[in-house]
């Protein structure tokens, strides 16, 4: 047997004082990345549960990870069908790279994540870009999508609720974007608290859906099927927060065979984790616009930088190594 050997660090990097998650200031981002050695091969990949959105804590992910990577280096596989989602992805990353079977070319022309009426980081290039709403009243909100729409003649939105609004509070929303705007709206994601008033806001208002957290939710179900999320137009594949990539491009396939769309998202993830993102997306949406746009939220990059960031980069070799065999 080829020999094998395994690494897996513990990273911290500094986050953007004003970022926000779940109503907590998210100072840091840690995670782990896990580096695979066999024979020739090597390759890295990363496992990052999100505090609030995975199940699983970092401690938990690690623990789990280094039982499989020790299992691995005595010739097991390395991925099992009851890993943490943040394990199962980080693991077949890592393995796919290791056998050089992620492609090198990414899609790194990702959406903007916009803030305002107007945005710098807006270029010409740019047709597609993202807009968080639910944060202001549902009107505030429809007049910065008609403004933005406004502003810029060739520019569609995809729109992220996060499940902010009753039944009532999107009705108005839509009531107030101007017929030119919902025309050019591509999706907006979980407008509401509970799945069925989303698809009544959807059906009611024309403006087309996306599952992302319901998405991740049902996926946990043994008995699911992509069916049984029907009625949308597109689903939001989060990789560390669904499992593998053999889940995650099942998943797509399933989308692409019911008629959905669907689009690769990150889970904050380091620039190593975004990159790798970028591949998959290129691999196995080619023609979508992935959602990978958070690495401004960081103040540091890990080992891998993103294509034109000036972010300084910390070495994985400068983190902390808890395991290794």
């Amino acid at each position: 047997m080829t020999k094998r050997s395994a690494k897996l660090y513990r990273y911290q990097l500094p986050m953007d004082s004003g970022v926000v998650l779940r109503g907590k200031h998210l100072t840091e981002r840690r995670g782990y990345v896990v580096m695979l050695q066999a024979g020739e091969y090597s390759g890295l990949g990363e496992i990052a549960p999100l505090s609030g959105l995975s199940a699983e804590s970092p401690e938990q992910a690690a623990q789990q990870a280094q039982l499989a990577l020790a299992g691995w280096v005595s010739g097991a596989p390395l991925v099992a069908a009851d890993l943490f989602p943040s394990v199962a992805f980080g693991l077949s990353m890592v393995e796919l790279a290791c056998a050089g079977q992620l492609p090198v070319q990414g899609q790194f022309r990702t959406a903007p994540l916009l803030s305002g009426q107007t945005d710098t980081c807006l270029t010409p290039e740019h047709r597609i870009a993202k807009v968080k709403v639910g944060r202001e009243t549902p009107a505030q909100d429809a007049t910065k999508v008609n403004q933005l729409l406004s502003a810029y003649p060739d520019l569609t939105l995809r729109l992220d609720a996060n499940r902010a609004w009753l039944p009532g509070q999107a009705q108005q929303f839509a009531c107030h974007l101007t017929p030119a705007s919902a025309s050019r709206i591509v999706f907006i994601e979980e407008p509401c608290a509970q799945p069925q008033d989303s698809l009544a806001f959807s059906a009611a208002s024309g403006l087309p859906l996306a599952w992302d957290e319901t998405l991740q939710q049902a996926v946990k179900q043994p008995d699911f099927r992509l069916d049984d999320l029907s009625g949308a137009a597109a689903i939001v594949v989060k990789p560390s927060l669904i499992g593998s990539v053999q889940q995650c491009a099942a998943l797509i396939w399933e989308a692409k065979a019911s008629g959905m769309d669907a689009v690769i998202s990150s889970s904050l993830e380091s620039s190593l984790g975004l990159t790798q993102l970028a591949r998959l997306s290129h691999w196995l949406l080619p023609e979508s616009v992935p959602g990978l746009d958070t690495l401004n939220l960081f103040l540091a990059q890990l080992e891998t930088p993103w294509p034109g960031s000036l972010l300084p980069v910390q070495r994985l070799t400068d983190q902390t190594l808890v395991w290794q065999s």
